[in-house]
């Protein structure tokens, strides 16, 4: 990694939101290193005092720099404002109006330099603190204007600092609708980025889950599967699959419809998942047939599995209107042979499955 990168991250860290409140404080520090240089050209050209403004510079930089520490350190973060921008901002104004006190005749300089610290919250600020940092900075420069003109008229004539009041007076407030306006079209994007989220959340699981059980799609359980055979493959490990079908099912729809077979499908379902393992995979593979990987297992402990599970749907009702619907599934078990392909163990579980339905159904029947 190139040098300039490695003291970036030292100094920046390289968590992205921490990096991105650095960067930030970074900049404000730059904001007040520019405001020192014009104070010290003052001071060289008789404008300002040497001692006043050594002070000031002192306070100014060592402040930003506490800032700065405070967020490098992780303490601000357990504030509601981590980046500390409503406090750096006050500080900045209270620096600036200290500023405007010491320049005489070179005051007119701090207005930009204020300007850019408010431009600052624009970005960053609710638009009720923009509007108690504009209070303050109005509040703070007209008790330092009235100040001077009183102490220093000569330098700071009244009349000409009623005009530098009113002029700051005007563009605090017009900044503050400059505020509210970004502040409601922000909220408007971080609106529009929750809806898109959630879209795609829900774009994901349309893509993954069966929308009548819930259950992973046959889709999704193809790659779960395939992904497996891969893992086990590298591994060693072994994993069994099981088609488990619901017993009678096409009788339940001609008999009791469609709705019945639906409802009947999802008792099914959540039974299932209730009894299986966290780290089993249980999916609807289409019409009332389903399919069930058991990860890093062999058969005589995974047939254990299948028959707790198959005795938990046994003991499943569904209310009907002629009493009580008693359902069961029949199950095929297959534990994957090493080169064996996904197919050819899906293929031994459906064949024995097939062999629980004609020895009479609700039994699991492992396969050779």
């Amino acid at each position: 990694m190139p040098l300039h990168r490695r003291i970036a991250d030292a100094v920046l860290t390289t968590d992205p939101v921490q990096r991105m409140r650095l960067s930030q404080a970074g900049l404000a520090m730059l904001l007040m290193a520019a405001g020192v240089v014009a104070m010290q050209y003052f001071v060289a050209v008789g404008a300002a005092p040497a001692g006043p403004v050594h002070l000031w510079t002192a306070a100014s930089l060592g402040g930003m720099v506490v800032f700065f520490i405070l967020i490098r350190s992780g303490w601000s973060r357990r504030l509601d404002d981590p980046s500390l921008t409503l406090a750096q901002m006050m500080y900045a104004i209270s620096s600036g109006a200290a500023a405007y006190a010491l320049v005489g005749e070179g005051r007119g300089g701090v207005f930009p330099i204020v300007m850019v610290v408010v431009a600052f919250g624009l970005f960053q600020l609710r638009p009720r603190e923009f509007s108690a940092v504009g209070l303050f900075a109005v509040g703070l420069f007209g008790v330092v204007m009235a100040t001077m003109a009183h102490l220093k008229p000569a330098v700071y004539p009244p009349r000409v600092e009623l005009g530098h009041f009113l002029m700051i007076a005007t563009m605090m407030p017009a900044m503050a609708l400059l505020a509210a306006r970004f502040s409601a079209l922000r909220q408007r994007l971080r609106q529009q980025k929750h809806d898109l989220s959630h879209a795609l959340a829900r774009i994901q699981e349309l893509a993954t889950r069966d929308e009548l059980t819930g259950l992973v799609n046959r889709r999704h359980m193809q790659t779960l599967i395939e992904q497996a055979h891969r893992r086990c493959a590298r591994s060693g490990q072994s994993f069994c699959l099981a088609v488990l079908d619901v017993d009678h099912f096409k009788a339940v729809n001609d008999n009791h419809g469609h709705a019945t077979g639906d409802e009947v499908l999802r008792s099914v379902a959540q039974e299932m998942q209730t009894t299986v393992r966290l780290s089993d995979t249980l999916a609807r593979w289409g019409g009332e047939e389903f399919v069930l990987m058991m990860s890093d297992t062999h058969a005589p402990l995974a047939r254990g599995g299948l028959e707790r599970l198959r005795e938990r749907v046994a003991q499943l009702c569904v209310l009907v209107p002629e009493g009580e619907l008693r359902i069961s599934v029949s199950a095929g078990l297959a534990e994957h042979r090493p080169g064996e392909s996904v197919e050819d163990t899906l293929a031994r579980a459906d064949a024995a499955l097939l062999e629980a339905k004609q020895q009479g159904r609700n039994r699991v029947v492992l396969a050779p």
